[in-house]
């Protein structure tokens, strides 16, 4: 499938900003089930500084904001052709070793609540596909799809407690209990094509799982289903903050507004 995908972002601050840096995570990754056949990246009331592939192998962009700015754009566009891989992306590479995603982070650290959601799975599915699948359910089934209830900072721990969530909160769940049951899991930012629309104000996360002989495999838990040809990768990492598409730091006490606009179509 070819898929065309339009990802404007854009700030606007209430008096002009003296300094501001961001780093973006905005260039999706030729891998298994996705080559990338255009995409460009514009950029008003910003400049951009350097480009770099960081350890997990995501394309960063670093931008500084214009001398005073009052508002920051940043416009992606860019066609990808998809294929079926059922959700296998393959063997590991990269600088980060495969034991570094078994490691516990702030936003996905197994507690208490966690550690209930894979109580007695090993048992009930002996093999890792169908356990994971198993995992994903119990996920979604404790943590429903609900907006408003948490937020970027929200961890895994507390997004069970809250009983919702959102794509972010169910893969740093899903991250926790899979490392707490010995596996080694990574956050995967990008783009989700919906049946139902074209626009979206957010982007989608999801997670994969390393599993032998096959490699890394994908659990979007919010939608209960492996990725397929409607789903475009952008950036991994431990979690959020490893593939956040936009993060950085400003100085100065302007209050900020910030609008998001992503149209994901086939073509």
């Amino acid at each position: 499938m070819r898929l065309k995908i339009l990802h404007t972002t854009t700030y606007h601050f209430d008096r002009p900003v003296p300094y501001g840096l961001q780093q973006l995570r905005l260039v999706p990754k030729s891998r298994a089930g996705q080559a990338i056949l255009t995409w460009k990246m514009e950029i008003k009331g910003g400049t951009l500084e350097t480009e770099f592939t960081d350890h997990h192998q995501n394309r960063v962009s670093l931008i500084s904001f214009d001398s005073q700015a009052t508002s920051i754009v940043v416009h992606c566009e860019g066609e990808v052709e998809t294929a079926d891989v059922a959700g296998v992306t393959g063997r590991h590479a990269g600088f980060a070793p495969l034991w570094f995603f078994q490691g516990a982070t702030d936003l996905t650290r197994a507690g208490p609540k966690v550690r209930a959601l894979v109580r007695g799975l090993k048992e009930e599915q002996p093999e890792d596909i169908p356990r994971l699948h198993a995992l994903s359910a119990r996920v979604l089934a404790a943590v429903p799809y609900t907006l408003g209830v948490t937020h970027s900072a929200t961890s895994a721990e507390e997004a069970v407690d809250h009983g919702g969530g959102v794509c972010q909160d169910h893969a740093h769940i899903f991250i926790a209990a899979a490392r707490h049951l010995g596996y080694a899991a990574r956050y995967v930012s990008g783009y989700l094509m919906m049946d139902d629309r074209i626009h979206q104000d957010a982007s989608h996360a999801w997670a994969e799982v390393h599993v032998e002989p096959l490699g890394w495999v994908g659990f979007d838990i919010s939608n209960g289903i492996s990725p397929d040809t409607r789903y475009v990768r952008v950036a991994t990492g431990l979690d959020y903050r490893d593939a956040a598409p936009v993060s950085g730091l400003r100085f100065g006490s302007s209050g900020e507004a910030m609008s998001i606009d992503i149209q994901v179509q086939q073509q």
